[in-house]
């Protein structure tokens, strides 16, 4: 085979990589060349009158393929900032043109009548019983008067608000921008998994009577290890943000989870953080108890506040850790209101009880909030990790479940003596 390719090799004309297209195809296929130019003994017949040189011809070379490498955008965050910039140049598509001045034009018309609106405001030239309405007005015409700015848009859509899980926008103290990022994820999806998952797996009512969260709370775990168990201790796992409901492996949720919560309202307010697990076998009553795995009380979020909560907690996190023989458990997570936005929860200072937690009880007793907040949940079953977390963690026995092991009806029969 070797001998073979090298004569097919010599066959083969050598060229350099610059020769011309022509050159290459007539040597290649044995064609013969283009006729050359007229030697001096024909030109006898051609007039006197020396013809007008002839520009030679523009030479087609193969030249070099540059590779098409994928367009990479440049990374936007928050140290190194983009800004909005037209799409095509003034004056290319005119139709462009005229609608940006339009939305611009209605812009500066709004806009002026927000500012008369508050400058009445201020002169007190309103009545009592019209201010709130009048309050409300003019955080519409603010929202308004920029909500269709494409800047404004673009801003909102790349990164520079909390539509990343990483990020936290650096002008949420605006009212446009806190719009458009609740809007987001009211509207596009991320709210309404989060309510099918937590109606569909009956979290509600099963922990709470009613949930409705106007917090968006983002959870960040590690990813799932790889099932050879060469690469487990090669590979380096990252951390990707979990989908509400789905299953987890519990090497995956043995430590605590980063979470970011995005608060719509500009001033503080006060959250308890609670992660419990409803689905703990009650043997005595034939029924489920839950379990308290992480308390966190007294977060003060705002719009413009970090994203990270802290992770202080007041009881520590406990990892998922489900028995055997059991089916898959639900683990809640609730970022629940004060009654009163700026007060406090008072509690001992010492861990709570973890088993048989009681968690209406607890949110009665000290007036937490059901409508408001953040919510969210993943599933997990049994795995050799579980057992682990027994052993090293809850240091107790851990015990096993399952169906009673059904009677057998021949058991005399197979004590006795086949043959006599």
């Amino acid at each position: 085979m070797l001998t073979l390719g090298r004569l097919r090799a010599l066959r083969a004309p050598l060229a350099r990589a610059s020769s011309t297209l022509e050159t290459l195809s007539g040597a290649a296929s044995g064609l013969p060349l283009p006729p050359a130019a007229p030697s001096t003994a024909d030109t006898s017949s051609a007039p006197t009158s020396d013809p007008a040189p002839t520009p030679a011809p523009a030479r087609k070379t193969q030249g070099r393929r540059n590779p098409k490498y994928a367009a990479i955008r440049p990374s936007i965050s928050i140290e190194r900032p983009r800004e909005w910039n037209r799409p095509v140049a003034p004056g290319v598509i005119p139709a462009y043109d005229e609608a940006l001045a339009y939305i611009r034009a209605d812009s500066a018309a709004v806009q002026a009548e927000a500012d008369a609106l508050r400058l009445s405001l201020e002169k007190g030239e309103i009545s009592a019983e019209e201010m709130q309405e009048a309050r409300d007005r003019l955080d519409t015409l603010e929202v308004m008067a920029q909500v269709n700015l494409p800047e404004v848009r673009w801003k909102a859509a790349n990164g520079m608000g909390p539509l990343s899980i990483y990020l936290c926008a650096p002008d949420m103290s605006q009212k446009v921008y806190r719009h458009l990022v609740e809007q987001h994820w009211r509207n596009d999806g991320a709210l309404d998994l989060l309510m099918e998952r937590l109606y569909q797996m009956h979290v509600v009512p099963d922990i709470l009577p009613e949930l409705k969260p106007s917090v968006d709370l983002r959870v960040v775990f590690p990813e799932a290890p790889p099932t050879n168990p060469v690469l487990r201790a090669r590979v380096k796992r990252r951390t990707a943000p979990v989908e509400a409901g789905m299953f987890m492996v519990n090497e995956q949720t043995r430590r605590p989870p980063k979470l970011f919560a995005s608060a719509f309202h500009p001033e503080p307010r006060m959250y308890t953080l609670l992660m419990v697990d409803p689905d703990v076998p009650d043997e005595e009553n034939q029924s489920f108890r839950t379990y308290l795995h992480w308390l966190q009380p007294n977060i003060t979020l705002s719009a413009t506040t970090a994203g990270l909560l802290p992770p202080a907690a007041h009881t520590p996190y406990v990892p998922p850790h489900p028995a055997k023989g059991t089916p898959y458990h639900r683990y809640a997570l609730l970022l629940l209101p004060h009654a009163e936005p700026t007060t406090k929860l008072s509690l001992p200072s010492g861990p709570l009880e973890r088993d048989n937690f009681n968690l209406r009880e607890f949110v009665e007793t000290h007036r937490l909030g059901t409508n408001g907040g953040g919510a969210f949940m993943w599933r997990s079953v049994w795995d050799e990790e579980s057992s682990r977390i027994w052993r090293e963690v809850i240091k107790k026995p851990e015990p096993r479940y399952g169906y009673p092991p059904k009677p057998d009806r021949y058991a005399e029969l197979k004590a006795t003596k086949k043959y006599a």
